[in-house]
């Protein structure tokens, strides 16, 4: 079966409707009855008649109609007759949002879960999860209240999680710094659908560029490896591992019932395989932003443009340790700039505007980069504080990074005046980071990328 029908269905249920705003049910639907949804969604709970005006039924079995996907929130030893009413009414996909299960040592329980799912074919995504975000078709299953969760916008990342909690809260950070999302899944305990089988999914999903994933442990690692192995070639395919030291694999069996594994041991599939290890939860994205907005690049040669001396320095340093070069930019192109700019401005590499910079030597600037056969990639230091920079410049590198051939990375710097107009260039499709060597780690694996698919492809 396809996993359409968990990301676009066209009516949804959710069993554990609560009339208490304080209840995980309670947020779910009103995330269907007040969101984007477009189709249908009905309310189940036995104890009341009606939710936000809208009658609410005993059982799912009760509901006029097909139900594409229902989604469980529902103690935990009363899953298994929700299950089997969602088998007799011919429903083929569920997100079982309760816990209660292996993760706590719960292991008949899970197994009469699976064994009911197995019987009605019955895919599922849980247990003990947050289910799925999907801002093109208004699936949102999280119970986090939108005024303390914000929703990221739509965008060409998937992010998959075993964990809800860090995965709920990589979606608040995203909203937050302007970064955007396609699909969203936490898939907790793995009962049924895991990573392998979602990362699958979305290597054919024509609204994500660029698949990230956090992940503890998996039932299957092979398979795992192996699909991971035919699809990174075709889209990135990032991850960061959870449980790589001793008392964080322990922790990691509490957590989801999973198996760790060895750190080192995954870190040399992740290799074998084409996929991007990232450290933390920032790193991941500062590799997926570029990666899902700016073309693959022909080489390694890196162009700076700088309005601040000392951050033309640090890329400089963050290039070389990346394995990069710096691109020695043609005599034209010099002789190019210094007529065009004042005779104060070094033209070489990096390029210093120096603090007198306007938006329009960035214009120039950047252009020359661009037209440079002897330039592969380009770095744009822009700091806003300087006095002449007008806001306008973020929407002169937004135009050049939209017609460029290159990958085009910016690194802004500050305050909150600096962060509005980060947002403005994250927007724009321009990824914006706040220190050179965060740039220069994401141009590196950008170009580890290329040689990889071009060798693989």
């Amino acid at each position: 079966m396809s996993l359409d029908n968990f990301f676009s269905p066209k009516s949804v249920a959710v069993l554990g409707a609560s009339r208490n705003p304080g209840k995980p049910g309670h947020v779910i639907f009103r995330n269907f009855f007040e969101g984007d949804f477009k189709g249908k969604a009905y309310p189940v709970n036995p104890k009341a008649k009606e939710l936000f005006g809208q009658k609410c039924y005993k059982s799912v079995e009760d509901i006029p109609g097909p139900v594409d996907l229902v989604i469980i929130v529902v103690p935990a030893p009363i899953v298994p007759l929700a299950l089997r009413q969602c088998g007799k009414k011919k429903i083929k996909a569920a997100i079982i949002i309760s816990a209660g299960f292996k993760e706590i040592g719960n292991v008949k329980l899970e197994e009469e879960v699976k064994s009911i799912a197995k019987k009605y074919r019955i895919r599922l995504v849980g247990t003990n999860c947050i289910g799925i975000y999907d801002p093109y078709s208004g699936v949102d299953t999280i119970f986090n209240p939108r005024y303390k969760l914000e929703r990221p916008g739509k965008g060409e990342i998937a992010y998959i999680s075993q964990s809800g909690a860090i995965g709920t809260v990589m979606l608040d950070w995203m909203a937050m710094k302007g970064y955007k999302i396609s699909r969203f899944v936490s898939y907790g305990n793995e009962t049924d659908i895991g990573a392998d089988e979602l990362i699958e999914y979305l290597s054919k999903d024509k609204d994500t560029k660029v698949i990230c994933a956090y992940f503890e442990g998996m039932k299957d690692g092979r398979k795992f490896f192996e699909i991971a192995r035919k699809l990174s070639h075709r889209k990135p395919i990032m991850v960061q591992k959870g449980g790589t030291t001793t008392a964080g694999s322990t922790a990691v069996q509490s957590h989801t019932g999973s198996l760790a594994g060895s750190a080192e041991i995954f870190s040399a599939a992740f290799r074998q395989a084409g996929i991007i290890q990232a450290d933390d939860m920032e790193e991941m994205f500062d590799f997926a932003r570029l990666l899902s907005t700016q073309p693959l690049p022909k080489g390694k040669r890196v162009q700076v443009i700088t309005d601040g001396g000392g951050f033309g320095v640090m890329a400089v340093d963050g290039i070389i340790k990346n394995g990069l070069e710096l691109a020695r930019i043609e005599k034209k192109s010099v002789e190019g700039l210094k007529k065009k700019l004042p005779h104060y401005f070094v033209i070489k590499n990096p390029i210093d505007l120096t603090g007198n910079a306007e938006s329009w030597h960035y214009a120039e600037a950047i252009d020359a980069a661009i037209k440079d056969p002897k330039v592969d990639m380009i770095i744009v230091i822009v700091l806003f504080q300087v006095p002449a920079l007008t806001p306008e410049v973020t929407e002169v590198i937004i135009e050049a990074s939209k017609r460029s051939s290159k990958p085009i990375a910016v690194v802004a710097s500050g305050g909150r005046y600096t962060e509005v107009l980060k947002k403005s260039l994250e927007a724009g499709g321009a990824p914006c980071f706040s220190y050179p060597a965060r740039a220069a780690n994401a141009m590196g694996v950008l170009y580890n990328y290329t040689q990889y698919r071009r060798k693989h492809g």
